[in-house]
């Protein structure tokens, strides 16, 4: 059985009218974009692979949902460690009444979801929520150009006082 309606039913070609300005705030990442990713350790290790990252329109132009593979599929090997295998995806919906985003992220690889509530923050974009563990964690994109950004991934232990890098993506938008 094929998924043809499915696939045919879920991308949009653009905002849909009502909202397309605050759906700016993220639809400037629509299109595929290569990664850096840099994950830190608790002993101060890091460990850095390539990566990639596919933002779109979707569900009639209401929300915008991404795919991101860690490593990169041209990247990864036979012999990867499943605990090193990361595809997720991000759904964000635009809410009027509450001027913020709906924020829904899931990896079935590493069987992690999340639910976060998105702003901008200046020119950033920050994303907060809480971790499965109850910590709480704070999802940024930080620099961003029309060509680049920094995404970052942090915890924190002490009730958002202070912040742990746990992971991040400086992103290369493809030509």
């Amino acid at each position: 059985m094929s998924g043809a309606g499915f696939i045919q039913a879920l991308p949009a070609d653009g905002p849909t009218k009502d909202r397309a300005a605050a759906m700016a705030l993220y639809g400037r990442f629509v299109g595929s974009w290569d990664l850096t990713v840099t994950r830190f350790g608790d002993d101060g290790s890091t460990r850095t692979v390539a990566g990639e990252w596919h933002f779109g329109w979707v569900l009639e132009g209401r929300a915008i949902q991404d795919v991101w593979i860690v490593p990169a599929r041209g990247a990864r090997r036979e012999r990867t460690p499943p605990d090193q295998l990361y595809c997720g995806t991000t759904l964000r919906v635009w809410d009027p009444r509450r001027d913020a985003w709906h924020i829904q992220y899931t990896d079935p690889a590493s069987q992690t979801c999340s639910t976060m509530t998105g702003r901008a923050e200046g020119a950033d974009i920050v994303q907060l929520g809480t971790n499965e563990a109850g910590q709480d964690i704070r999802w940024s994109f930080r620099n961003i150009t029309d060509e680049s950004f920094l995404w970052r991934g942090e915890v924190s232990d002490d009730g958002g006082r202070t912040w742990r890098v746990l992971t991040e993506f400086t992103a290369k938008r493809r030509a």
